[in-house]
């Protein structure tokens, strides 16, 4: 057998088992070596955490694949894991919230504002969530399809000022995934707001991408009360052009995703086709995470519900979202990818239209700027977040483009 290489030894000497969420209070970790061919199991059974060279016989929950000088680097460095993560030197993959739980149960850090893995009972669901950093609080709603891991690079830009919360959306990730429940805006809203009142959060500034950033809008439109700032990143916004396949779309039900097989390999591939780069650092991420809800037959049809009510909510009338936008009295900033072919930024205009008090920002890249393009979409919110009303009104819509 092995001998277990000091450098892994040391992490879980540093092991906190508060900061870590894992379904039953199990997992099972694999830490591999780049270039080396032997791994190591990390089993966690309560607040134990005991590391031993791998079972193969036995399938990770999750695996964290390294070279030895980044293995060594994570070690000796209490914040190692996530900068390591961050710079795509550390790989991730099958299960991000074991993954990262892992990383900031073993950091070292036992400061109030420590990247910590939770789940909570509400009373919508119980809903999982991660959290960093201490100040106003700032809550990150993910895409459709997505969950709280697409925010870490918000987490990681923001948590030096701001108290930053990411949670799963009912359906997505590790939150329940209940059945018969709308999935619409309304109850993805109502749900954060139920998430709010378990953590003592009277109101807070909302981050929200895509199907995210529609959840924030509703946060705004009908708990303006609970909403401070909000930036929308990429938001879906109800769709202005005919929609011909919305009469036959309003006969389907999203349950039928109970009844459908979907194996792992045909979906996968399917995905690895549709995405580019798609074994790359965090899209390889995303995919995996994606995939854990998808495979689920609650899961799937979440995801058939909330994308069927993208497709067909009202653009226009008296409850129509564009009537309803018009409306919002909070202090909005919109974060448009120039190559997003999923919200195109053609729909800038409109909304400079309906809401011309708003500020907006365009980057040059795809429909996740907190991932694709950090650097510029952080320094864009935290400029916007921590601008007064004043300063922010004063400023031109499209004054500031990177």
């Amino acid at each position: 057998m092995p001998a277990v290489p000091d450098y892994l030894e040391r992490l879980i000497d540093r092991w906190e088992p508060d900061a870590f969420d894992a379904p039953g209070h199990r997992a099972r970790i694999r830490l591999g070596v780049t270039g080396k061919p032997s791994a190591y199991d990390v089993t966690i059974n309560g607040s134990d955490a005991r590391l031993a060279p791998a079972d193969t016989g036995k399938n990770p929950d999750a695996t964290l694949t390294a070279d030895e000088q980044t293995w060594r680097k994570i070690g000796d460095d209490l914040r190692g894991g996530m900068e390591a993560y961050h710079r795509n030197r550390l790989q991730i993959r099958k299960n991000l919230h074991l993954g990262v739980g892992f990383l900031a149960a073993t950091s070292g850090l036992k400061d109030a504002g420590r990247l910590e893995f939770h789940r909570v009972k509400t009373r919508r669901c119980h809903i999982s969530y991660l959290q960093a950093g201490v100040g106003d609080p700032v809550i990150c709603i993910h895409g459709l399809g997505g969950t709280k891991g697409s925010f870490l690079p918000t987490v990681a830009a923001l948590a030096d000022e701001y108290k930053v919360i990411a949670l799963d959306l009912p359906g997505f990730g590790d939150s329940d995934k209940p059945i018969a429940v709308p999935y619409n805006a309304a109850y993805f809203a109502d749900a954060t707001t139920a998430l709010m009142d378990e953590l003592g959060i009277e109101q807070a500034h909302v981050i929200g991408n895509s199907m995210g950033g529609r959840v924030a809008l509703e946060l705004g439109f009908d708990h303006s009360d609970r909403t401070n700032k909000i930036a929308l990143l990429a938001p879906s916004l109800a769709w202005l052009r005919e929609r011909k396949w919305a009469a036959p779309l309003k006969l389907v039900r999203p349950e039928l995703g109970l009844l459908q097989i979907a194996p792992r390999p045909i979906v996968e591939s399917i995905l690895k086709r549709l995405i580019p780069n798609a074994d790359d650092g965090w899209t390889a991420a995303g995919i995996d995470e994606f995939l854990r809800a998808y495979l689920q037959p609650r899961g799937r049809a979440a995801f058939y519900a909330a994308a069927r009510n993208i497709y067909l909510e009202e653009p226009h009338g008296d409850d129509g979202f564009w009537t309803r936008l018009a409306a919002l009295e909070n202090e909005s900033l919109f974060v448009w990818g120039k190559r997003d072919r999923v919200v195109p930024i053609s729909f800038a205009r409109h909304v400079e239209d309906v809401l011309p008090a708003a500020r907006h920002v365009e980057i040059d890249c795809g429909h996740v700027p907190q991932v694709e393009r950090p650097k510029e979409t952080h320094r864009a919110v935290r400029a916007f977040l921590g601008a007064s009303g004043q300063t922010a009104a004063a400023r031109s819509p499209r004054a500031a483009t990177a």
